[in-house]
């Protein structure tokens, strides 16, 4: 089992920047598919990004290629997820998630077995 803790989450203006972490406990993260996703107020939870994972690359969403990085540090059971150049429309709970013993990356909620409790991030214009 996995529990996620994501942090980071905050206000910000227009233009700026943050960075998200997800802290897993347990001893499965390093072979664990990890991926980023966010829900902005009545929409469906989408896709942001998974890092690279077993020889892939990292893979991001459209909306968020250019201004957002995702990276693991399996020595720190951690994921992260720098945002830049952050706009109104990236409001929303970003969620990190995982999948036990998986050998790819799913870019779909349901590829994700466990999630974390979520952070907002709010952009204002």
């Amino acid at each position: 089992q996995v529990q996620l803790v994501e942090s980071g989450g905050g206000l910000v203006q227009a233009g700026g920047s943050l960075r998200l972490s997800c802290a897993a406990s347990g001893r499965t993260f390093s072979s664990s598919a990890m991926g980023w996703f966010r829900q902005a107020p009545g929409k469906e939870r989408e896709f942001v990004a998974v890092p690279i994972w077993i020889g892939g690359s990292p893979y991001y969403a459209a909306s968020v290629k250019g201004r957002f990085t995702i990276s693991r540090d399996n020595a720190k059971n951690t994921v992260y997820l720098q945002m830049n150049s952050l706009q109104p429309a990236a409001t929303a709970v970003y969620y990190c998630a995982a999948r036990i013993n998986y050998s790819s990356a799913p870019r779909t909620a349901s590829g994700y077995d466990y999630w974390g409790q979520g952070t907002q991030v709010t952009v204002s214009s």
